[in-house]
């Protein structure tokens, strides 16, 4: 492919998401042609947006997306099921960096069902000469340099994804989403301060579970060698969705239970 030059003006330099990385990403979902946990995703916006100090709009509201996400995606593209991936960015037009005014940009990934475990379970393996923080930031989608590291040492050695470890060595996620380990009747769960991100999909999923007596969820530290210990992983994206984990090294894994509980989790949204 030949290279391609930009001047500053075609780049448009007020984008401090091209400039410095400088935005926050979250995911809405569309099933069956409406938006599900759009308010759970809504709030992790907002919530997203203040930790990274932006000058959030009064008409930013819940309505707002439900009617910009019904009117493009739903109505005017036809999308019945996907992840709609939603950037926000900073402009570089105010006194202060607090002040400015901030834009959008989306882009839709279709699939058969947003909550369907996809069919071909994932190869993963541990990344050691890179670590993921476990502070404030961490938790939420950011820019982070990890990530593209990783994406590409996973390319490179023909794996689905890597899993990053925090400074402490334990496991905090994937490049893309949480990870859950099945043992028995528990379901163990990294920290969030272990460098876990938050997952409106995640905590729906887990909150149904506890709420049917379905499993024991528990929020551990979990040192790496524990990820060999799992009768079987499930990985939860925000932005591609929920993959069984088939392989870790030498280490295959069952993917029947958890495609159970997925199951049960996904019929609850069709009554």
């Amino acid at each position: 492919m030949e290279n391609q030059y930009f001047t500053s003006d075609e780049l448009n330099v007020k984008n401090r998401a091209f400039l410095w990385g400088d935005s926050v990403k979250v995911s809405f979902f569309v099933r069956n042609g409406s938006l599900i946990m759009d308010e759970e995703c809504y709030f992790f916006l907002m919530a997203s947006m203040r930790k990274m100090r932006m000058n959030i709009p009064l008409t930013y509201t819940l309505e707002f997306f439900q009617t910009l996400f019904h009117k493009d995606i739903i109505e005017g593209k036809g999308v019945k099921n996907g992840i709609v991936n939603f950037q926000v960015f900073r402009n570089n037009d105010g006194i202060i960096l607090a002040k400015s005014s901030v834009s959008y940009f989306y882009e839709v990934t279709e699939m058969e069902d947003v909550l369907a475990v996809h069919r071909r379970p994932l190869e993963l393996d541990m990344i050691k000469e890179i670590n993921v923080n476990n502070n404030l930031l961490s938790n939420i989608r950011v820019h982070c340099p990890e990530n593209i590291y990783g994406e590409i040492y996973a390319q490179e050695n023909d794996l689905d994804d890597v899993i990053l470890l925090n400074p402490n060595k334990r496991i905090a996620r994937t490049t893309t989403g949480n990870l859950l380990f099945l043992e028995g009747n528990v379901i163990k769960i990294p920290r969030q301060t272990e460098g876990a991100y938050i997952s409106p999909l995640m905590e729906n999923f887990v909150t149904f579970l506890h709420k049917n007596n379905l499993a024991d969820i528990q929020e551990h530290e979990i040192i790496a060698f524990e990820s060999q210990k799992a009768e079987e992983i499930l990985m939860i994206s925000e932005e591609k969705g929920i993959f069984s984990v088939g392989k870790i090294r030498n280490k295959t894994f069952e993917t029947a239970r958890f495609s159970e509980l997925v199951a049960s989790w996904k019929s609850g949204f069709n009554q």
